[in-house]
């Protein structure tokens, strides 16, 4: 085992430490915003994604936050807003909002953290991993709603699609 190794897999460290040692290991572009938050840029197959992750020590609470700039037409919103509540009725981790003033769609998913068992970095590893896979998943359907005009249900089809067969 290497001295990474023992690093990495020492789950008494700090959970952003752990963070931090992932977004060097993987070159992503990061913040350590301060002690409990670091901010992160990962790119993704459609878009560069914005990752932060924050913990709340009073509440034993890691929060992820993925989120990526959207700029829809404002008579797309209703059907937006309705592609987002589909999108969260596919998912069984986390959810999507929408930060309208900020122009953001955002993933949001928090890990409650026992006390006696704190987060491992296989598994904060899990979760920005997840968050950067439901941002994928879902980005063509959004954006099939605010720019093709496109259904919500016809959206989420398109997008969800598996491809059957080979090429």
């Amino acid at each position: 085992m290497s001295a990474v190794d023992v690093y990495l897999s020492d789950d008494s460290l700090h959970p952003i430490d752990m963070v931090e040692t992932l977004a060097e290991h993987h070159a992503w572009d990061f913040d350590r915003m301060n002690e409990d938050q670091i901010a992160m840029a990962v790119e993704g197959q459609w878009r560069c994604y914005s990752v932060t992750l924050a913990l709340a020590p009073s509440e034993n609470v890691l929060r992820l936050v993925c989120t990526f700039e959207m700029d829809p037409p404002e008579d797309v919103m209703p059907a937006l807003y309705e592609t987002i509540s589909r999108a969260n009725d596919m998912v069984w981790s986390g959810a999507f909002s929408y930060w309208d003033s900020q122009r953001l769609m955002v993933w949001r998913y928090g890990l409650l953290l026992a006390e006696d068992q704190p987060a491992g970095i296989d598994q904060i590893e899990r979760m920005i991993r997840a968050a950067i896979m439901a941002a994928e998943r879902f980005y063509p359907a959004f954006q099939l709603v605010a720019w093709a005009d496109h259904t919500p249900a016809a959206a989420l089809d398109m997008a969800l699609c598996e491809a059957v067969g080979r090429a």
